[in-house]
């Protein structure tokens, strides 16, 4: 792939962004990583050597993505590839879910990736190239208790994963999503924060129960993510749009 081309990754500052930016860079690409707290995206840019861009940018505020992506464009170029993967969880049976929290987590999920892809459809479609990656999660796939407004908003990715593919598919443009099962990110090591609070077991028991989903018995790896997505963003991969790719060690099929 061409060294010039710039890929943004929403979600930037830890977990699988920043190993999606880790793998891009060691391809030769230019990145600029995006999130809500500068003071994190200026220490992965440190972890990461210093060769990328950070903006600021909650990406379900209208206003803050069109201020990061013009701002990205000025610093670094325009947007060739972009990586959805910002993303929140919360948990709660449906009855003790707050119109609020539903809302957030439409918010993050769901209308976070519609106002990135957005921002960077006009210069894909002008440019004829464009690769959209989507990290939705095992949760479009298939229902867990508990996280309803999630597995809605992650649906909802897919669906528009889909909807997407099919409006670019003569462009130049691919989009796809990556479904990763329970990974190794803050958001995993929060939910065995609230199974230890809820049911009094251990760290090890709560980890092992969220790994018994995986056919193979273990957590994924950030990297493992990363590898799918770039991949997926790659020359070789042209062929490959409106797909769902489960990365979880056999637990969908």
């Amino acid at each position: 792939m061409s060294a010039q081309r710039h890929a943004v990754i929403t979600g930037g500052g830890s977990g699988i962004g920043a190993a999606v930016a880790r793998q891009l860079l060691d391809q030769g690409l230019r990145v600029t990583l995006m999130g809500r707290s500068l003071e994190r995206l200026r220490a992965q840019q440190q972890a990461l050597g210093g060769e990328v861009g950070i903006q600021a940018c909650d990406v379900g505020d209208e206003v803050s993505v069109a201020a990061a992506f013009a701002a990205a464009f000025s610093a670094v170029g325009p947007v060739d590839i972009l990586v959805n993967n910002a993303g929140q969880v919360e948990t709660a049976p449906l009855a003790k879910t707050s119109l609020e929290s539903w809302q957030r987590l439409l918010n993050v999920n769901l209308t976070g990736t519609f106002l990135c892809s957005r921002a960077v459809l006009p210069g894909m479609s002008e440019r004829g190239f464009g690769r959209i990656v989507n990290v939705a999660s095992t949760a479009a796939l298939k229902g867990y208790a508990y996280v309803a407004a999630y597995c809605a908003a992650k649906h909802g990715v897919l669906g528009l994963t889909r909807a997407l593919a099919l409006e670019t598919v003569k462009k130049g443009i691919t989009v796809n999503a990556v479904c990763p099962g329970y990974t190794e990110t803050e958001i995993v090591a929060q939910a065995v924060q609230t199974i230890m609070a809820k049911t009094g077991r251990t760290a090890e028991a709560a980890r092992a129960e969220l790994a018994a989903a995986n056919p193979q018995g273990r957590m994924i790896q950030p990297e493992e993510v990363a590898a799918t997505v770039a991949w997926l963003v790659g020359e070789g991969s042209a062929s490959i749009t409106g797909q769902a790719i489960a990365v979880a060690g056999g637990e969908v099929m």
